[in-house]
């Protein structure tokens, strides 16, 4: 089967399920596993080259509502009468569910399987983990700056704040993105601030900023230094490797309660792997 993927996240779906080698191409900022970088690039996702994603020749066509603006791009598939199937996920329940549906697409529903019964028992690991905890902290995740985005509680990062036994600061408000403003996030005063830029390099944020908005020299967090610069793959993007920002951020938090984060491969990868 001939696959193309037009954002990172459902490319990321694909080689959890081993399949990297079913990928004919991939958009522009698809950039793991290191095995795609060779693949023919199609374009940013919110604006893909439909002639030449239609000259590879796809039997189907991964794409994804949970990129903002992604639509158009359906809809230029749909003029084509291009196979394609749209993954929108807000919780690590349908991540699990978009590994089913891609194992059943491309004819390999028994290793999905295996992969989403390890990606849950990873999960109610973590959950064993946080109902011992007595002390959970409120978090601010800051997925962009100006103007500040944050999730809200329909977002996968609450339920990774619960799991790592802390509190997403902003879980009260019922979407999955809020817009907010530097005001309201110093109120809340969360204990911790995490920025995780969507689409930015982890090296490319500088924590400084903050110092220069207004008022937030006074916030614990700021004080106690409780500030995580992190990595935006293992936290923005709905695939698996959300269990990589779990194990970081729960280690970081509560270090004596979780196991230490180890900077290796992914063990669910190395599983599917073994599955190929």
């Amino acid at each position: 089967m001939r696959i193309i993927s037009i954002c990172p996240s459902n490319t990321e779906l694909v080689a959890y399920l081993g399949l990297t080698s079913s990928l004919v191409g991939v958009d522009d900022f698809s950039d793991w596993p290191k095995e795609i970088e060779e693949l023919p690039r199609l374009g940013p996702d919110l604006n893909i080259n439909m002639d030449r994603l239609q000259a590879l020749e796809p039997d189907l066509v991964l794409a994804s509502l949970s990129v903002p603006g992604m639509e158009k791009n359906i809809e230029r598939l749909d003029e084509r009468g291009i196979r394609y199937h749209i993954f929108n996920p807000n919780s690590l329940d349908e991540i699990a569910d978009d590994l089913l549906k891609l194992g059943e697409l491309t004819g390999f529903e028994e290793r999905a399987k295996q992969i989403v019964a390890h990606f849950r028992n990873v999960i109610e690991e973590y959950k064993g983990i946080s109902r011992t905890v007595t002390e959970k902290p409120s978090l601010y995740w800051e997925w962009w700056p100006k103007p500040a985005f944050t999730p809200g509680g329909e977002n996968w990062l609450t339920e990774i704040s619960e799991l790592a036994g802390a509190e997403n600061c902003f879980a009260d408000e019922d979407v999955a993105s809020v817009q907010t403003d530097w005001e309201t996030i110093r109120k809340r005063e969360p204990d911790h601030i995490c920025l995780v830029w969507v689409g930015v390099r982890k090296q490319k944020v500088n924590p400084k900023i903050l110092d220069k908005r207004p008022d937030w020299d006074q916030m614990k967090a700021m004080q106690m230094n409780h500030v995580h610069v992190l990595e935006e793959p293992y936290f923005c993007r709905p695939s698996p490797r959300l269990l990589i920002g779990l194990q970081k951020i729960a280690s970081i938090i509560h270090p004596d309660d979780y196991p230490v984060y180890e900077d290796e491969e992914d063990p669910l990868l190395k599983m599917s792997k073994g599955l190929a």
